[in-house]
């Protein structure tokens, strides 16, 4: 199974390097906001709640970050990234930041104002150059220095719930992965970095943080098109040992958006899959789908 790491490809890099004046500029005062001030009648768009989308430039943080920039009449979207590169890679927009989760400060700004948060970040291991597939040889994968799981998916994302619970966020979305039940799951042999083990003290740490959160655990991440196939959602890794372990990038991140809209998927922690296209019928009522479950962690 593949992991569900949608995205921070972290480098080292000193805490000087991220200036509060320049790394993460305020809030450009033309950015619609649900908590600006307006006369008259409120907009559309003043109506409308400021997601944060971190991870913005990972493979299916991009998706969640483009769905909800052509969902304006609901929700102003706001991405956090780690480098300019990644900015420019989804468009460079001015709500676009960038930042670096492991440091508190260099992200704080960016969740000024915000309503809701959706964390897409992760560590993601490099392969070890000298791989031979044609003599039968394995891939070896390590994590850099100050970029191990460690860093990113246990500090760096403790230091965004701190961040959105002291701006007094609504929800928080987290995307994590299967398979965090069982200690010898191999994710956690990649690179020595036991990720499947701090991805769940993050999202322990979410659950008792009295922030109303929804906590996807996510399957083995396919670039597939989305909504063509019946969602499946399940606790303790119950998926993992049916056939249906996988799911499409754009269906995770559906799932996400969809979250922020009902109040059955609140306080929610549950593995997500689907079954083969073809395969049952693509699911539509996401009410229902986040009904089904009971699991608080």
């Amino acid at each position: 199974m593949a992991m569900a790491m949608a995205t921070l490809v972290v480098a080292p890099l000193s805490l000087t390097s991220y200036p509060h004046s320049h790394s993460l500029r305020l809030l450009n005062p033309r950015t619609p906001s649900r908590r600006s001030s307006t006369h008259g009648p409120l907009s559309v768009s003043a109506m409308a709640d400021t997601v944060l989308v971190t991870g913005a430039g990972g493979r299916t943080g991009q998706i969640v970050y483009k769905k909800l920039k052509e969902r304006a009449e609901q929700y102003v979207a706001r991405g956090l990234v780690r480098t300019e590169e990644s900015k420019e890679k989804i468009g460079g927009s001015d709500d676009v930041f960038i930042g670096d989760i492991r440091y508190a400060e260099s992200i704080v700004p960016v969740f000024q104002g915000i309503d809701a948060l959706i964390i897409l970040t992760s560590a993601v291991p490099k392969m070890k150059p000298g791989f031979d597939p044609s003599k039968g040889e394995r891939p070896e994968f390590y994590f850099e220095e100050g970029s191990f799981p460690e860093q990113v998916d246990w500090i760096g994302q403790k230091n965004q719930i701190d961040a959105a619970k002291a701006v007094g966020v609504k929800h928080i979305v987290l995307v994590g992965s299967m398979g965090g039940t069982d200690i010898n799951n191999p994710l956690n042999n990649i690179g020595n970095g036991k990720i499947l083990v701090w991805k769940r003290k993050a999202e322990q740490y979410l659950a008792d943080s009295g922030i109303p959160y929804t906590i996807i655990r996510a399957g083995g991440l396919q670039d597939k098109e989305g909504g063509l196939r019946e969602l499946l959602v399940g606790v303790n890794d119950e998926l993992v040992k049916t056939g249906n372990r996988t799911i499409a990038r754009p269906d995770v991140a559906e799932v996400c958006i969809q979250a922020l809209q009902f109040e059955e998927a609140k306080f929610k922690a549950f593995d997500l899959a689907s079954k083969p296209e073809g395969s049952g019928t693509p699911t539509k009522d996401f009410k229902a789908l986040f009904a089904q479950i009971t699991a608080r962690f």
